[in-house]
């Protein structure tokens, strides 16, 4: 890897989203590349956690930022996720790397999961009121995955949120897929992981975020 965290920043004309490429899950955004990256560093603390998870020993300085690659965002960029694959993600990764790759989402997972377990069905309204409730915000996460899935050739019924045997299944098919990083699809897989990651993780931190 270069030195520093390797970052992605994906910019688009109201949203600018700073990813770090070897830790899917770590991303954050801001109205601009400052603020992306002020974001991200910030919650280099959090993510600390899920690459404990992941037993990935993570950076004693994890925010000096090596930004590698600048993407144009597009209307997803600015509706609020990260959108843009980096030409980067089309490089083929070793066996070692595709293994962390994976590991990492699944981590990402298991956080979400233990957060998921702590916080009560209805959660803190957000600062304008709004906001889903637990069981809707892990619902909506799932119902997403399923459309990633697509993304690299995975056809997947969506589980039922409640339905801890059939939401392990899905998984595991999800992470064979992210395993298999030479599939040619509409995706790169390593940006199908990543977007999978930011996904459950970003909701994971709002929901513990809005634990009452």
């Amino acid at each position: 890897m270069s030195s520093g965290t390797r970052v992605y920043l994906e910019v688009g004309g109201k949203r600018v989203f700073a990813s770090a490429a070897d830790w899917p899950g770590w991303c954050r955004s801001g109205k601009d590349e400052a603020s992306a990256l002020k974001e991200l560093a910030e919650y280099a603390p959090r993510y600390a956690k899920v690459a404990k998870l992941a037993r990935a020993e993570f950076p004693k300085d994890p925010t000096n930022f090596n930004v590698i690659e600048r993407m144009k965002g597009n209307a997803t960029t600015d509706f609020g996720a990260p959108g843009v694959p980096a030409k980067d993600e089309s490089n083929p990764l070793t066996t070692r790397e595709t293994e962390r790759m994976a590991s990492l989402v699944e981590a990402c997972w298991k956080y979400l999961d233990q957060v998921r377990a702590q916080a009560p069905a209805s959660l803190q309204k957000g600062p304008r009121g709004g906001g889903r409730d637990r069981d809707k915000m892990f619902e909506h996460v799932l119902a997403a995955e399923v459309e990633y899935a697509k993304k690299i050739g995975l056809h997947e019924k969506q589980p039922a949120w409640n339905d801890p045997a059939a939401i392990k299944g899905f998984r595991i098919s999800l992470s064979a897929g992210f395993r298999d990083s030479y599939r040619e699809e509409k995706w790169p897989v390593p940006y199908a992981a990543r977007r999978t990651a930011w996904h459950a993780l970003d909701h994971a931190w709002e929901m513990e975020d809005r634990i009452p």
